[in-house]
């Protein structure tokens, strides 16, 4: 009887922007290039991240994980996740910027390999604009996999959308009079808007605290 004969790792071809790959093609690949930082199967196809500036993305990123930190600090039975893989379905595999799910009890678990599977109560992305493919394909991906809440903080538009599935639709959730948006999945979670736009984390963090103080 022979034997098969493993094909060495450089057979393996490297993942490039624009790939049509199935779930598992995706992984094969991205598993083989360890020092590829971010890498995302959307809707089939292959996005590979770019290098992030600081006003753009990176003080954003952190402000978002600053603020979601706090109020995780004071809930039980949360796990916060910084851009971190989730596998979704077989042609959607993302790494989005931020993730708020429950632990016991809610819609994902933690796979064999340490994944996320299944879909985060929320995700935040942020964003360049209207055109990124986080306002389009993902969306819909996320949409179809079911996640409660999806925030998109639009940089360049210095504008933040709150959007919360409705009946398989995503519905934009509306600021009160003060410009804040509250949370329908998770009590207490309070954002105001015009606060983080201007980069005023003192007043998000005091918005956020007293949400989480109005809880019952």
């Amino acid at each position: 009887m022979t034997q098969a004969i493993a094909k060495p790792n450089e057979l393996i071809p490297p993942l490039e922007n624009g790939d049509k790959l199935t779930r598992l093609e995706f992984e094969t690949r991205y598993e083989k290039m360890p020092d590829l930082k971010k890498a995302e199967l959307i809707e089939g196809i292959v996005y590979m991240g770019s290098p992030l500036r600081i006003n753009q993305h990176g003080e954003p990123h952190a402000d978002i994980i600053g603020w979601l930190s706090v109020y995780k600090a004071f809930t039980p039975n949360l796990q916060l996740g910084d851009n971190c893989t989730v596998i979704l379905d077989e042609e959607n595999e993302p790494q989005p910027d931020a993730l708020l799910r429950i632990k016991e009890g809610g819609q994902s678990t933690i796979n064999a390999k340490g994944y996320v599977e299944g879909a985060p109560e929320l995700i935040v992305e942020i964003v360049a604009s209207t055109v990124s493919i986080d306002l389009n394909d993902k969306q819909k991906a996320y949409r179809r996999n079911q996640v409660q809440e999806y925030l998109v903080w639009r940089v360049y538009d210095q504008k933040f959308d709150w959007f919360r599935l409705t009946e398989g639709k995503y519905i934009k959730l509306q600021p009160d009079a003060q410009g804040i948006i509250k949370s329908e999945i998770y009590p207490g979670l309070w954002l105001d808007v015009p606060a983080l736009l201007s980069g005023n984390l003192a007043k998000v963090l005091e918005i956020l605290q007293q949400g989480i103080g109005s809880r019952e």
